[in-house]
C-alpha cells in the first residue's frame, strides 16, 4: 500500500491544505478560501465514492446514475467558471462532444470493458480533461474578447462576419488550454509519472503494460481536449457561450 489509511495521513492532509490556503492570502491570489473549501469537498465526496463505488459498479442502472452525476457536475462546474449569466449550461457541449465519442469508439473496439470498474475511471479521466480544457479555452477566449472589443469591432467594420471577427482575437487565446496537456504529454517519463502509471504499477500490472496504459490515457486526453477547446470556441464566436 503507497499510503496507509491512518491518523497520521489525515494529519498531513490537514497541514498541507492549511498550508496551501496559507501561502494564497499570504501572497494575495484571492483563492484562500476556494482552495480551503475545494480540498474540504474531496475529502468529504472521495469518502462518498468510496462506500458507493461498490455497490454502482456491480448494477447498470446506478452505473449510469454515477455516469450521468459526473457529467453533469463537470458540465456545471465548467459552465459557471465560464460565465455567470444563463449561457452557462452551453459547457455541456464542448465536454459531451469530447468524451463521448472517445468512449464509445473504446466500448465498440472492446478496449474498454462495459464494467463499472473500469468504465467509471476512464470515463471519469476524460471528463475532468474536457472540463479543464473547457474553463481555459472559455475564459481566455472571453477575456481577451473583452480586453480587445475595439479590435473586434473594427474587424466588423472592415465587413467580417461577427463570428470571424471574434474568431481572429479569440483563437490564440483559447489554444492555450492545450498547453498542460500538451506539456504533460511531453515530459511523461522524463518529469512525471502520472497516475495512471503509477496505479497500475501498484496493482500488479508489467512496466510495460502500464506504459500503454498511460499513453492512451494522454493521447486519448488530448484528442478530448482539442474537441472541447474548439467547440467552446465555436460556442463564444457565435455568440451563444457569453458574458453580459
Amino acid at each position: 500500500m503507497l499510503l496507509p489509511v491512518s491518523p497520521a495521513l489525515g494529519g498531513v492532509l490537514a497541514v498541507l491544505l492549511v498550508s496551501a490556503a496559507a501561502v494564497a492570502a499570504w501572497a494575495s491570489l484571492g483563492r484562500s478560501r476556494e482552495i480551503a473549501v475545494a480540498g474540504v469537498r474531496a475529502a468529504a465526496q472521495l469518502a462518498a465514492v468510496s462506500l458507493l463505488i461498490g455497490w454502482v459498479v456491480r448494477s447498470p442502472g446506478p452505473l449510469l446514475g454515477c455516469l450521468l452525476l459526473m457529467f453533469v457536475a463537470a458540465v456545471r462546474t465548467a459552465g459557471r467558471r465560464i460565465t455567470p449569466n444563463r449561457t452557462w449550461w452551453w459547457a455541456a457541449l464542448p465536454i459531451a462532444a469530447g468524451v463521448v465519442p472517445v468512449v464509445v469508439a473504446l466500448l465498440l473496439t472492446g478496449l474498454l470493458p462495459l464494467r463499472g470498474i473500469a468504465l467509471i475511471p476512464v470515463t471519469g479521466i476524460l471528463i475532468g480533461g474536457a472540463l479543464t480544457a473547457t474553463v481555459l479555452g472559455g475564459r481566455r477566449a472571453l477575456d481577451e474578447l473583452g480586453s480587445r472589443r475595439g479590435e473586434v469591432e473594427a474587424g466588423m467594420a472592415l465587413g467580417l462576419p461577427d463570428r470571424d471577427a471574434r474568431l481572429e482575437i479569440a483563437r490564440p487565446a483559447a489554444s492555450d488550454a492545450l498547453l498542460p496537456g500538451l506539456d504533460q504529454t511531453r515530459t511523461v517519463g522524463l518529469v512525471t509519472l502520472p497516475g495512471a502509471f503509477v496505479g497500475m504499477l501498484l496493482g500488479g500490472a508489467s512496466p510495460v503494460e502500464a506504459g500503454a496504459v498511460q499513453l492512451f490515457v494522454l493521447v486519448a486526453l488530448m484528442a478530448v481536449q482539442a474537441v472541447a477547446v474548439a467547440l467552446v470556441l465555436e460556442l463564444i464566436a457565435r455568440g451563444v457561450l457569453h458574458r453580459e
